[in-house]
C-alpha cells in the first residue's frame, strides 16, 4: 500500500512539474485578424500556422504578435511577383497574403540567425501564396 501511495505521489509531482514548466511556454502570441472580404478566419489561421512553423526554427526568438492588415496585398502585382518567386511551388498562385509580426531576438545567438541581438523587430512581413482555396506556401519573409 505504501508503494502505491509513493508511486501516486511521484506521478503527481512529475505531472505538476511538467504543467508548471509548460506555463512558461504558453502561446501568448496576439493575433489580429484585421478585416477581410476575401479570407476567412480559418484561411488566416492556416497562413499563421505556416508562419509559426518557420518562426519556431529561430531558436531563442520570442514571437509577440501576428496581424493581417488588409486585402490590398492580394493585388495582381503581388500575385505575379509570387508566381515568379524562386521558392515557388509547381503551380500558379491565384491568391496571396502578407502577414506582419513583432518579435524579439535572443541576447545570444542572434547573429547566427541574421538578427541583431536583444532587439525588438516590428512589422516583419511574411509573404504567402496559394491557389484558390489551396494550401498556403510561405515564400518570403523580412523587412
Amino acid at each position: 500500500m505504501k508503494r502505491i501511495a509513493a508511486y501516486v505521489a511521484i506521478v503527481l509531482a512529475v505531472t505538476f512539474l511538467i504543467t508548471a514548466c509548460d506555463q512558461g511556454k504558453k502561446d501568448d502570441v496576439v493575433i489580429d485578424y484585421g478585416t477581410s472580404k476575401i479570407y476567412t478566419k480559418a484561411d488566416i489561421d492556416e497562413a499563421i500556422a505556416q508562419v509559426k512553423e518557420m518562426f519556431n526554427t529561430w531558436e531563442g526568438c520570442e514571437l509577440h504578435s501576428i496581424r493581417y492588415e488588409s486585402d490590398d496585398c492580394n493585388s495582381e502585382e503581388n500575385i505575379n511577383w509570387m508566381n515568379e518567386h524562386e521558392h515557388k511551388e509547381d503551380q500558379d498562385y491565384t491568391q496571396c497574403m502578407i502577414l506582419y509580426s513583432d518579435f524579439h531576438s535572443p541576447v545570444e545567438g542572434a547573429s547566427d540567425l541574421g538578427f541583431d541581438p536583444d532587439y525588438e523587430y516590428k512589422d516583419w512581413n511574411w509573404c504567402l501564396a496559394r491557389t484558390d482555396g489551396g494550401k498556403w506556401h510561405l515564400l518570403d519573409w523580412g523587412y
